[in-house]
């Protein structure tokens, strides 16, 4: 006789078998017995996705290049603390040259033109005048006068030593000689007094008749032509007062007049360096203090100090607002990177180091900062490479990630 236990078992598998093949039964019947149809996610065997690892981007070297994330290398770099005071361009007063004549005549020939490149000792200008045609005809006069003055000096020497002649003709043959040696010389200084150089003294004598009333002006610097103040047949010098005809300026080289606070005076010396920048200029340039004035205006409480820059592409023009960071003390930091390296997230500075695969997101403690360049006291290696440009979109990149996550 079977046992009660198994015929409780029998009774299970017979059930089970009428749910199984029996039409019209419950769906829900079959499931619970483990013979029904499974549900599409039990059944489904598509592999999910491997979730990112976080704060890292997967990024191609071509995927950079099309992003045009710049890459640097991380390294020492010099911190300076700046006082940063307003300034304005100007000439170096060194370098200015007003072209003036002072004697009386007219303009002949305008041979410059504003805005025109002059060398030095070049010609800008002719002028025609009865003052320099008189002087040159006086030194021709003397000149002329000396040269046969001092053959009849030296004949009377000569007679003098062979005792044909006598002493007396020759101390006021010598005495003679002198004198009109000395009017030549005079003749030659009014000549120099009225612009003529060496050369032109010297090629007097040689010269064509129409060529004694005219006098060239020279340009006594290298420059450009800034200013030209007067026109063809104007009449200068009249009066015998100065007429000025051109300003030639040298921009090669340019100062900066800074304004800084008497309060601030104490910290600002000669030959300290200054780094100028100007809005509309992508360039900065790096000058020194060559000049600080020992007063201090009663109204503005403030000094004159100048910097002189180099200026040979002559993007600094006078005339131009300016700011300048005069640097009061400099340290060399170990680590350092552009400003524009870092982002903040979740309120904490970040950085992204180059990897074989892409970018890391890395944390990082910042110290000292200087315009565009900021000091990392640590989180970075110097040699790493970390991207320098463009990292906004990275950081989106990394935020979406966290985001999905």
């Amino acid at each position: 006789m079977m046992s009660r236990s198994t015929i409780v078992a029998l009774a299970f598998a017979a059930g089970a078998a009428i749910f199984a093949f029996t039409p019209g039964l419950s769906t829900i019947a079959q499931r619970a017995v483990g013979i029904g149809p499974q549900s599409k996610r039990a059944i489904s065997t598509k592999p999910s996705a491997p979730e990112p690892i976080s704060g890292f981007l997967s990024m191609s070297d071509e995927q950079i290049k099309l992003a045009q994330i710049d890459l640097v290398d991380v390294g020492p770099a010099a911190i300076a603390k700046r006082l940063v005071v307003p300034g304005s361009v100007v000439p170096d007063a060194n370098l200015v040259a007003h072209v003036s004549v002072k004697l009386s005549g007219t303009v002949a020939e305008l041979r410059k033109n504003i805005g025109e490149d002059v060398a030095k000792d070049e010609v800008v200008a002719v002028l025609e005048s009865r003052e320099v045609a008189d002087a040159k005809s006086e030194y021709l006069a003397a000149k002329l006068t000396n040269d046969l003055q001092q053959d009849l000096s030296t004949r009377d020497k000569t007679l003098w030593d062979s005792r044909v002649g006598t002493e007396q003709q020759y101390l006021r043959s010598r005495n003679a000689a002198a004198q009109t040696e000395m009017r030549v010389k005079i003749a030659r200084q009014k000549l120099l007094a009225l612009g003529l150089g060496e050369r032109e003294i010297t090629a007097v004598p040689e010269a064509p008749e129409a060529s004694l009333r005219r006098q060239d002006v020279r340009s006594p610097i290298s420059g450009r032509v800034a200013e030209r103040k007067v026109e063809l047949g104007t009449a200068v010098g009249r009066d015998s007062l100065e007429t000025e005809l051109f300003v030639v300026v040298d921009l090669s080289r340019v100062w900066v007049e800074l304004s800084v606070a008497s309060s601030d005076l104490p910290l600002i010396k000669e030959g300290q360096s200054v780094k100028i920048s100007a809005r509309g200029l992508a360039d900065t340039t790096i000058g020194k203090i060559v000049f600080v004035s020992p007063l201090v205006d009663k109204d503005t409480r403030t000094a004159r100090v100048v910097t002189e820059i180099s200026n040979p592409d002559q993007a600094w023009r006078p005339g131009s607002f300016v700011t300048a960071g005069i640097v009061l003390d400099e340290q060399t930091v170990a680590v350092a990177v552009p400003a524009t390296a870092i982002q903040k997230l979740d309120g904490q500075p970040i950085v992204f180091v180059r990897t074989k695969d892409g970018f890391e997101k890395r944390n990082v403690v910042v110290g000292e900062s200087e315009d565009q360049a900021v000091e990392i006291v640590s989180g970075l290696t110097p040699g790493e490479a970390i991207a320098a440009t463009n990292t906004f979109p990275l950081k989106a990149e990394l935020s979406k990630l966290r985001d999905e996550d």
